[in-house]
């Protein structure tokens, strides 16, 4: 078996160099998935699960809100056209671009490349009116990369909390082994997204960031932590790693920029997923209204994890 070369997105012959305004998003394949699906917590829907647009090329959640119905969640924002709510999106997977928007190319920057693959819904199953399984193929250019099987859930935590349990498997379907890398294992320090991503609402003042021992967001950045804790106006999100390998992926963490949290799969080094393996990862997300403190993060993300 062929085993890709580490950094090497495509071929150089597919690129063509960024100018100073970014380049309209290229037209992706079109699958159509299934209906959206709606998600519902304590008696209430708190989140809707699908393909917003078929050129979207994954499914997400949006909008998600909290029980009182404040919305935590962002889709196509204006600073990244390809942030879509809450999904698992990788930016390269053995050169493929499953992420949206340019590619980050060593020594050249983030460059257009004809390099987008797309999710694509092979089946789904409800299990009740809070939770479903999905099945999704990744394929590029025709082929089938990865399967994923894909399982979320809301959990009612109080009256003012939920948590939104999501858990992943991909698994290596070509007859090749693949690795799963980042901006930043292209050339891009810092830039280690890819995996769990959450986009948050971009609000008149940053959100703050905290850990149980760090808080802000150069401290908690591209590090490990149990949980981790996003607090905007009215709302907190308490991200946490609910296994030993998602407890062990850095967090990658915008908050002055944009407002986002991410697990990430390959922060500093390329992830091998050799044919026939898989990579699982599962995070639960508290959503809680109002502004929570360490305390009462630590103990929602004790009772999440366990529910």
């Amino acid at each position: 078996m062929n085993r890709p070369a580490p950094d090497s997105p495509v071929a150089a012959s597919s690129a063509t160099a960024s100018s100073a305004a970014p380049p309209a998003e290229p037209e992706l394949p079109v699958h159509p998935g299934p209906q959206p699906v709606l998600l519902d917590c304590a008696g209430r829907t708190v989140a809707h699960y699908g393909y917003g647009s078929a050129a979207d090329g994954r499914p997400r959640l949006h909008p998600v809100t909290t029980l009182a119905g404040r919305t935590v969640t962002q889709e196509r924002p204006a600073d990244h056209r390809h942030h879509l709510g809450v999904s698992i999106a990788v930016p390269d997977v053995s050169g493929r671009n499953f992420w949206g928007g340019r590619t980050y190319v060593r020594g050249q920057g983030p460059t257009e490349l004809d390099n987008h693959g797309v999710q694509r819904c092979l089946g789904l199953e409800r299990h009740g009116p809070g939770g479903f399984t999905q099945s999704l193929a990744w394929e590029a250019d025709g082929i089938e990369l990865l399967r994923e099987r894909r399982t979320v859930k809301a959990v009612e935590l109080s009256a003012t909390a939920w948590a939104l349990d999501l858990s992943f498997t991909l698994t290596n379907h070509s007859a090749d082994d693949l690795s799963v890398g980042s901006p930043a294992t292209n050339g891009r320090p810092g830039a280690g997204y890819g995996g769990f991503f959450w986009r948050a609402p971009k609000e008149a003042a940053p959100p703050d960031v905290f850990t149980a021992g760090r808080a802000g967001e150069e401290a908690v950045h591209g590090r490990a932590a149990d949980w981790l804790a996003l607090a905007g106006d009215g709302w907190t999100l308490v991200f946490a790693g609910a296994g030993e390998e998602t407890r062990r992926d850095p967090w990658f963490v915008r908050t002055e920029e944009y407002p986002g949290v991410g697990s990430s799969l390959a922060a500093d080094e390329r992830l091998p997923v050799p044919a026939g393996a898989g990579v699982v990862r599962r995070i639960v997300t508290v959503i809680a209204d109002g502004r929570l403190d360490h305390e009462a993060a630590a103990g929602y993300v004790r009772r999440a994890v366990t529910s």
